[in-house]
């Protein structure tokens, strides 16, 4: 232990780190947090939660030696999955740089035994600020251990924004303008149409465009087999396989639909199977559930549930249905992007009525609805212009909420209908406005 322990360290001392592109989330605040914290950053494989972290070391380097600043990756296949790697990691640091160091960076420390009360132990006993990273809920606020409870600060990380995703792709515009000029808009158009289609996950973002495809199934792959079928240990994995083909052909979902197709095509899994199946997918952050808004929890519990996933690009290379579906990319697009947006207060949901009219998003904070949000790729069919309008006044009178908006591909103004306000506004300028 201690053997592989020190070459990694001496590894450390001497690695270059790599060019990184800034990202809008900056976690050198969180060095100043009182009380100290542990900070735990979440999200999906691949995101970019290890660059993050590369950045801040960056930084930290300019002022500090390396022997204060120590980084462990715990995906290095020559670190054994064992407790006692733990024990011995302190010490070892001791020996190799002859002090402890003042800040300590562990990646996806959370598949060794025992890690939680280890930390716990770190935390109590050493004035070491820590920062771990994580590709399962296991840090999430939702599923912290016992002994880590009030001494962990969740900090979770997406995929690239838009303006991120322009940066990476180092398209300049100036995004404090008050307008665009046309060639600003043809390439940002351009731009969207790419963002839309592979999503925001750096790699596929600075990847040409035919390994795009490649990389999103390579990924798709490797969250199957280790963040869910190795750490909830499933046998049934072909009707695993099976239920998230199903998922990402579909834009919602019951338990019961889900349960009598998968019975009819000969998969045998059960109901509660199929519940754990989806609270594993989406304890790897692959996927989230929206629920339909009710003051009623049986009503919330009872009625179908929305899909959405982490990414565009995974729709792109993983539906069997996919045709440039831009309606439901533009929707997915917009629940990623409310959900970067969103406090710990704001709840997402989505507005039925027993006649079929649909809101897609409402946004709750606390007690009270705060805005209604209708998505639609092309709103200047008349047909399609008079059924989301229809639905978001509806919804707007049942719910008392006045703040109404039509997120579209291209119509920018704000209209007075029926003595409502209805913001339109294009797509690529509201994701530009924060």
């Amino acid at each position: 232990m201690e053997k592989i322990l020190k070459t990694i360290f001496y590894e450390w001392k001497e690695r270059k780190l790599p060019e990184i592109i800034r990202r809008e989330k900056d976690l050198k605040e969180y060095l100043r947090v009182k009380p100290q914290k542990i900070i735990a950053i979440t999200g999906f494989r691949r995101i970019g939660k290890t660059y993050l972290i590369l950045q801040l070391i960056k930084e930290l380097l300019e002022k500090k030696d390396r022997e204060g600043v120590v980084y462990v990756n715990f995906e290095d296949e020559r670190i054994p999955l064992r407790t006692e790697i733990l024990t011995d990691l302190l010490p070892t640091i001791k020996q190799t740089f002859q002090k402890l160091p003042e800040i300590l960076f562990l990646d996806e420390i959370q598949e060794i035994p025992g890690w939680s009360k280890w930390m716990r132990r770190i935390y109590d006993e050493e004035r070491i600020k820590i920062f771990v990273t994580g590709s399962s809920s296991k840090m999430s606020s939702r599923e912290i251990p016992t002994e880590l409870r009030g001494r962990c600060l969740e900090i979770k990380v997406s995929p690239l924004s838009f303006k991120e995703f322009l940066k990476f792709k180092s398209i300049k515009i100036n995004f404090e303008a008050a307008s665009y000029s046309e060639n600003e808009k043809a390439k940002v158009s351009k731009a969207l149409e790419e963002y839309l289609l592979y999503g925001g996950m750096p790699e596929v973002v600075l990847t040409s465009a035919e390994r795009k495809i490649e990389i999103l199934q390579g990924y798709y792959r490797t969250v199957i087999r280790r963040d869910i079928s190795q750490r909830f240990k499933i046998k049934n994995e072909e009707g695993l396989k099976a239920l998230l083909l199903l998922i990402l052909n579909s834009t919602s979902y019951s338990i019961t639909k889900l349960y009598n197709t998968l019975k009819s095509l000969n998969y045998k899994i059960g109901k509660t199977t199929l519940l754990n199946y989806l609270s594993y997918i989406e304890n790897s952050y692959f996927m989230e559930s929206v629920f339909i808004f009710s003051y009623k929890i049986k009503d919330q519990l009872q009625y179908p549930r929305k899909i959405y996933f982490i990414d565009n690009g995974f729709i792109t290379a993983l539906s069997t249905k996919f045709s440039k579906d831009f309606g439901r990319l533009y929707e997915n697009l917009v629940f990623q992007e409310l959900k970067r947006r969103a406090d710990y207060q704001t709840e997402i949901f989505y507005w039925k009525n027993r006649a079929g009219r649909e809101v897609d998003f409402v946004l709750r904070e606390q007690s009270k609805i705060t805005r209604l949000i209708q998505v639609c790729y092309d709103i200047n069919d008349p047909v399609t212009r008079d059924r989301e309008i229809k639905a978001l006044l509806m919804a707007s009178k049942e719910l008392k909420c006045d703040d109404l908006m039509i997120i579209n591909q291209d119509i920018d103004r704000a209209e007075k209908i029926k003595m409502k306000e209805i913001k339109f506004i294009p797509l690529w300028r509201w994701l530009m406005e924060q």
